[in-house]
This record gives C-alpha cells, structure tokens and sequence, in this order.
C-alpha cells in the first residue's frame, strides 16, 4: 500500500531549495522518481506535494543489498585468482 500525503511529505520547491538548478529540471528528476514508484506526488493548484513509497523504497534497499553481495562474491573470487597467478606473493 502506498503511504498517503500528508506526514512527511515535502513539496517540490521545498525538496528543490536545496539543489542548485532550475525547478524544470528538478522537476524531471521528480518525474523519474515517481515513475519508478519511489515516490508519489499529487498536484493541488500550483503546488506538487511529494512522499515517498516506504514498501518501495525497502525493494529498493533489498536490491542493492543482493548486489552488493553479488559484487563483494565476485570480487573475492578475483583476488583469490590473482592471488593464485601471483604464487601467493601479496604486491607491496
């Protein structure tokens, strides 16, 4: 379920202010944002309130950490490679 606007939601200028570029181009990265289900907006009158999806944000999170370990494996497994090319010699 996707948490509703309210508690913890910014609006776009105020998750812009901080950023130095034009408020079209954060917009688009707001756009990418939401697209991606991370986060989801709703426009009243000119203002664009933004929150985040928490149950998507987690994937997200599970994602880069099964990554994270896939990469760590395979960077284990080299340096056991060129540890064994090197005759077990570490390099200085």
């Amino acid at each position: 379920m996707v948490q509703q606007l309210g508690r913890g939601s910014a609006t776009v200028s105020e998750l812009a202010k901080p950023f130095d570029m034009a408020l079209p181009s954060f917009l688009k990265h707001i756009e990418v944002l939401q697209s991606s289900g991370l986060i989801v907006s709703r426009k009243v009158g000119r203002v664009r309130t933004c929150s985040l999806d928490p149950q998507a944000l987690a994937a997200a999170e599970r994602w880069f950490h099964e990554q994270r370990a896939i990469w760590e494996s395979r960077y284990e497994n080299l340096d056991s490679l060129l540890a064994n090319l090197n005759g077990g010699k570490d390099e200085i």
